[in-house]
């Protein structure tokens, strides 16, 4: 009776430690979920969720609703303001980046594209490729002032750091247009003729070399004094986001009908590493001080998060929606 009694309380004991266990790794695994460590987001993300109607912030966990088929999204350099674009309507949305409230909503045309505000925080952008037409917002005012014609099908925007110029990728061409900001106008187009359909773009810290990824898989490299197409490198499946991480060392860009992101050193031109992080990879982009790459996993619905000085994938975060198409960060837009 006594061996038979301390048996169950025994027994008893190892359930109830086997309990406690479970409720510890049960917590750490939701906590996980509803924000990530610090240390890998030395600034927010904003991640646009297309099949979700909604736009997240990393590493918080918010999610803000009322974005129809939010699109591409772009923060402003002070991070107090978030652009982003619908898919299926012919809208652009200014959002407050810390409370998530619509500020202003903007008919920019059919087909709407890339957005971007100005690192002056002047100006904010919006593509309508269906007019083949930037729409002009003033960040100020909040209102749209101006629809400038680029050219065939356009599709993304990048500033340089003064703001004065504007690059805008025509997708339905061969070129990059250039808008002079100070006038709002088309004042120039840079030929990119060993791809088809630029698509997304990005540029060098000196702002000399143009970097342009197309819609099957490639990648060219422009030299804009000289207009010279210093090389076309092979990547992934499809299109994809580019970007130029802070600090230089690589190019990081994705293939949304692959399952790779191409990692490209920019004094050889030759990719260095394809990671594999899942199955259609778009949006591309790395912290503010160039240590983390952030890949909206449009297949899985996660965001992965590369480490850029090991190459290798250190945590696949599961967004709160479908479609993580597009995403930015403070300090690096």
């Amino acid at each position: 009776m006594s061996l038979s009694n301390n048996l169950t309380t025994g027994g008893l004991r190892r359930t109830l430690a086997c309990c406690a266990v479970t409720l510890v790794l049960g917590g750490g695994i939701a906590g996980a979920g509803a924000a990530e460590p610090e240390s890998l987001f030395p600034a927010p993300v904003y991640v646009t969720l297309q099949a979700g109607n909604a736009v997240e912030s990393m590493p918080s966990g918010k999610t803000w609703g009322g974005v129809a088929s939010a699109h591409y999204d772009a923060i402003s350099r002070d991070g107090k303001y978030l652009l982003a674009s619908s898919k299926d309507r012919p809208e652009a949305y200014l959002l407050d980046a810390h409370s998530g409230k619509k500020l202003a909503t903007y008919d920019i045309g059919p087909t709407p594209q890339g957005v971007a505000i100005s690192p002056d925080g002047r100006w904010g952008m919006a593509v309508s490729a269906g007019n083949g037409t930037v729409a002009v917002i003033d960040m100020t005012t909040r209102k749209l002032v101006k629809s400038i014609a680029v050219g065939k099908v356009p599709h993304n925007i990048r500033f340089i750091a003064d703001s004065k110029l504007a690059y805008v990728t025509l997708q339905g061409g061969t070129g990059v247009a250039v808008v002079d900001v100070q006038s709002l106008k088309k004042i120039d187009e840079i030929p990119v003729p060993g791809i088809h359909g630029p698509h997304n773009l990005d540029l060098s810290a000196d702002e000399k070399t143009l970097w342009v990824r197309d819609l099957v898989g490639k990648v060219a490299v422009v030299d804009i004094p000289s207009r010279k197409e210093l090389a076309v490198i092979p990547v992934g499946l499809g299109h994809a986001g580019i970007d130029v991480i802070p600090g230089g060392r690589y190019v990081f860009t994705g293939a949304i009908a692959d399952h790779v992101v191409d990692v490209i050193d920019p004094t050889t031109f030759k990719v260095v590493k394809r990671i594999d992080v899942g199955q259609g990879p778009h949006g591309v982009r790395a912290s503010r001080d160039g240590r983390w790459v952030y890949v909206g996993v449009t297949g899985t619905d996660k965001v992965a998060v590369i480490d850029s000085r090991s190459l290798d994938v250190v945590k696949q975060i599961s967004t709160d929606g479908k479609l993580p198409f597009w995403l930015t960060v403070v300090g690096n837009d």
